[in-house]
């Protein structure tokens, strides 16, 4: 039994934002996905992962939204760590919060260049900016909380 006790001491959280990273960009990856099928967002995860890149018929069909959901789920895995390195000890959903607005200032105002495929911010309809904002607000919020949730839950069951 002690040797249990230990051997929970030493575990690490790593796992964890592994696949909390994954699933957070698997599930707001695919709901990005959805709100543009449904055109809330003129913007979708094909439009900055291939189309940037890429102008081929394959990347503009259901393959490449699902390659783009898949690559940025892998770039999520990357946030998480950034995530669980620097805010771990932050509890709540206003770190996520803030973390979704400056990714998407990020995203769609330094790396716009980056990002032939997508329209400068100031030629984004509405409808495409509250979308987006919300859905990064809403992927930061998911890594965020659930990465402080389990660090507060592994502090808890070491002490």
């Amino acid at each position: 039994m002690n040797n249990r006790g230990n051997q929970k001491d030493k575990t690490s959280l790593i796992p964890k934002t592994i696949s909390i990273g994954f699933f957070a960009g698997l599930i707001w990856g695919t709901i990005a996905a959805l709100a543009g099928y449904f055109n809330f967002t003129k913007v979708t995860p094909k439009s900055f992962v291939l189309r940037s890149w890429l102008q081929t018929t394959w990347s503009d069909q259901w393959l490449g939204e699902v390659i783009s959901i898949l690559i940025i789920s892998l770039l999520s895995i990357g946030l998480a760590f950034l995530y669980y390195i620097i805010l771990k000890k932050f509890p709540g959903i206003l770190p996520g919060i803030l973390t979704g607005i400056v990714l998407w200032f990020i995203v769609f105002w330094l790396f716009e260049p980056i990002f032939t495929n997508i329209p400068p911010f100031y030629m984004l309809d509405s409808d495409t900016v509250v979308t987006t904002v919300c859905l990064f607000i809403l992927y930061s919020v998911f890594i965020g909380y659930s990465i402080s949730f389990a660090y507060q839950q592994h502090i808890d069951e070491n002490n």
